[in-house]
């Protein structure tokens, strides 16, 4: 891999200094994953974090610059729809996001596989029960735990953990990682719907060790680890530093919740089933859009009691919705099909990522970087010392004019990162299976020409 220098040497995921490790799962502070395919459910989530960021910008502006926000406005909802159509007409692709996809054709695909996962012809779901019940008790299987709840979004189901266990331990302290979902991606919730504070073991781009967990000052109640720690790079640690993490908590008298929105893509990298990896903690949330290209829509597993209380805080968050059939018809499709695969996602994503590296050295890329080298999961960051906007075009026109989408949105890397850098995510599925070690080199060829063409563009 070509050297950034010093600066950029330490920035490596794995125990920088702190602005380096912002900086590795940076770019992404308030976007939402991108990731999903289209196949019987038509893509994850691939929009959002888009669009959150795009509305984030134009409130931005104050009253005198109305005009000029609403103009930018029109202007990125003009790019996003040119890049949804590249991606739609593409016919080489690494993944489909639910970017692409139309209500048509999400209801054509639920109506055409839901009688595969559940009888269609019982009655609708009211307020949980029916095919929601149902999806409750699957999740809850899988896992390995007694009880499962549904709950509209993530972020509503793992405020409401957190909750739980700060009002059963006594201690509303949460230790978790600053790049941590709660941290970065939902506006301070913790502390302002809730009223929990949190403390942070580490800095570094990983989760932490053991040692770090002890060397806490302050008691916490509760331990939060993300698997994989997406803003860090979808890194996962290995399976006797988890064992050992999670048994220092315990020596914390602090409980353990996992953030596991995609702990589904988790087993190759531990060589465990996910019974025993998320038996290791007290609570887990899992989301059905991440990994398994839902619709929408997460689920908290845990001790009965404990889920009957989850229960009754959703109510009071608002999330005891009417009706919900789509979304859990979704996620009963993506255990169905999607979980099986991800173990052969990850395998190759390791081949793409190898492919990336080689195809950039064969370009004489002067810097770039893949990180982890090795992915953990089907997920992973890829680094390039341009703008964000000129690898974002350079993707678009690779994608109109060849129909490969080889890299999506980029974004600038956190104010601690280094000048000049922007970050992609990328994600391998289905679609990604059919790409050889020389078709993602080709590819990276063509890209690259791509972007020193819109440089010298201007």
């Amino acid at each position: 891999m070509g050297d950034g220098g010093e600066r950029v040497e330490r920035w490596d995921g794995t125990g920088a200094e702190q602005r380096g490790e912002e900086a590795a799962g940076a770019g992404r502070h308030g976007a939402e994953k991108r990731g999903g395919r289209a196949e019987a459910q038509p893509g994850a989530d691939g929009s959002r974090g888009e669009e959150a960021r795009g509305d984030q910008a134009r409130g931005d502006g104050s009253q005198g610059e109305e005009a000029r926000g609403d103009e930018a406005g029109e202007d990125e909802a003009g790019q996003r729809r040119r890049r949804i159509a590249a991606w739609r007409a593409a016919g080489r692709v690494l993944h489909r996001s639910s970017a692409e996809a139309t209500p048509g054709e999400w209801l054509a695909a639920l109506a055409a596989g839901g009688p595969s996962v559940y009888d269609l012809d019982e009655s609708v779901d009211l307020y949980g029960n029916g095919v929601v019940e149902h999806l409750e008790r699957r999740v809850a299987g899988l896992l390995g735990f007694p009880a499962a709840v549904f709950f509209p979004t993530g972020t509503m189901a793992q405020q409401v953990a957190l909750r739980c266990w700060a009002g059963r331990t006594g201690n509303r302290v949460v230790a978790l990682h600053p790049l941590a979902h709660p941290e970065v991606h939902e506006r301070g919730a913790l502390g302002a719907v809730s009223g929990l504070r949190t403390v942070h073991p580490t800095n570094a781009g990983r989760l932490p060790t053991a040692d770090e967990v002890r060397a806490v000052e302050e008691p916490f109640g509760t331990l939060m680890l993300e698997l994989p720690l997406r803003d860090a790079g979808f890194v996962l640690p290995a399976w006797d530093e988890l064992e050992e993490v999670v048994e220092a908590a315990r020596e914390r008298d602090a409980v353990v919740h996992f953030d596991g929105a995609r702990v589904w893509e988790t087993t190759a990298h531990f060589g465990r089933d996910l019974p025993e990896i998320a038996g290791l903690a007290d609570s887990v949330y899992v989301s059905f859009y991440k990994s398994l290209g839902g619709l929408s829509g997460a689920a908290l597993v845990g001790p009965e009691s404990f889920v009957e209380e989850a229960r009754a805080w959703r109510h009071r968050y608002g999330g005891n919705v009417f009706q919900q059939h789509p979304a859990a018809l979704a996620a009963l499709l993506g255990l169905e099909r999607e979980l099986p695969r991800l173990p052969s996602y990850a395998a190759h994503a390791r081949a793409v990522a190898a492919g990336l590296r080689e195809g950039f050295e064969a370009a004489a890329v002067p810097w770039f970087r893949v990180h982890p080298e090795v992915p953990h999961t089907h997920e992973f960051q890829v680094w390039l010392p341009y703008a964000p906007e000129v690898l974002t075009e350079a993707a678009v026109r690779q994608a109109e004019e060849t129909g490969t989408v080889l890299f999506r949105r980029w974004f600038e890397a956190s104010a601690g990162g280094p000048p000049g850098v922007a970050m992609t995510e990328v994600t391998v599925t289905a679609p990604g299976l059919e790409w050889s070690a020389a078709d993602v080199g080709e590819a990276v060829s063509v890209f690259m020409e791509s972007v020193h063409r819109v440089v010298r563009e201007g």
